[in-house]
């Protein structure tokens, strides 16, 4: 059973398909949960149009091994994410960039994902998971949390440096908890009130509606609101690096040089994640205990998920579970 989406359908419709049959090198694998991205719903609201006609949309996968391949066992509890395929030739990818493969292909854009009860993903792209995390928590960490976790990496922030974040949920209050424990000096700009009480709990400096109240050394825009783009810019100090770190953004207004790019400010986006950067986040999440928001939903739910998340309803992190 899955959840398929159709250039002719939305919302989703709730189907029963065979279960796929993995090829050589595949794991089949039972989903236990699945996060429910903003990525999905520009695909959905058609902002990122399709790139197959009823896939399966879900890219944020855990999930139990039913048939394994080299490297599994079955009963191992495994992540899929975003990235799914790479060439692993052309020159992006020999030289460690393989997020910029023009070749790559993605879970729950290419091929199906999770929402369904059962998934396919190529055992060299799949995921090992950190152990003392519910399935329902795991799920927001393999997009959400990996593109946080990039973001935060081009964003430069300095050692005891202070961060500037723009938009709180599902990415966002992860990639805070990874400044903080690094040291950094967060301050975020939200303007939902449970997204700044879970900000402020989880160790911002200052939570505002509007600007940063001093000058940041870096910011990640993780709102998918391109009029954001120039005060952000602005609220740099000299420097300074913007990181925006959505697929998708509304049209960024004119800048103006001097208030908003002079001084050596920087800005710069972010395109997907490594399977490096993949692990290097799952092995800080091993040894920092992350606390992840999770609003769940059933699988049948998606719609509802995805209305929520459109309307501003979620706090931290949509999941389906099964």
């Amino acid at each position: 059973m899955g959840i398929v989406l159709s250039w002719q359908t939305t919302p989703l419709r709730l189907s029963d398909v065979p279960v796929a049959s993995p090829a050589p090198g595949e794991l089949l694998v039972r989903v236990l949960a699945c996060g429910v991205c903003r990525t999905d719903l520009h695909v959905v609201d058609g902002d990122l149009p399709v790139h197959r006609l009823s896939v399966v949309p879900g890219h944020q996968v855990v999930g139990e091994v039913v048939v394994a391949a080299p490297g599994f066992v079955v009963g191992e509890r495994v992540g899929i994410a975003w990235l799914r395929h790479t060439c692993g030739a052309c020159r992006f990818c020999l030289r460690g960039a393989e997020n910029l493969c023009p070749a790559s292909l993605y879970t729950g854009w290419d091929a199906d994902g999770g929402y369904a009860s059962y998934a396919v993903v190529p055992a060299a792209y799949a995921l090992r998971l950190p152990s003392g995390y519910s399935s329902e928590a795991l799920a927001p960490l393999l997009c959400a949390g990996i593109i946080g976790y990039r973001a935060l990496k081009l964003a430069s922030v300095p050692d005891g440096g202070r961060l500037g974040i723009y938009g709180f949920g599902g990415s966002a209050h992860l990639a805070a908890q990874v400044a903080v424990a690094r040291g950094y000096e967060v301050h975020v700009v939200t303007r939902s009130s449970s997204a700044r009480a879970l900000a402020m709990s989880l160790g911002a400096a200052s939570v505002s509606a509007d600007a940063p109240p001093v000058p940041v050394d870096s910011a990640v825009l993780f709102a998918p609101v391109g009029t954001l783009v120039p005060p952000a810019l602005e609220a740099l100090d000299r420097g300074g690096t913007l990181a925006i770190a959505g697929i998708h953004l509304s049209d960024v207004p004119v800048l103006n040089y001097s208030r908003h790019l002079f001084q050596e400010r920087v800005v710069r986006s972010v395109t997907a994640n490594t399977r490096a950067d993949a692990a290097e986040f799952l092995s800080f999440c091993a040894s920092h205990r992350l606390s992840v928001a999770v609003q769940p939903y059933p699988l049948a739910s998606a719609n509802l998920a995805l209305a929520d998340l459109r309307a501003g309803r979620v706090t931290g992190a949509a999941v389906l579970v099964a």
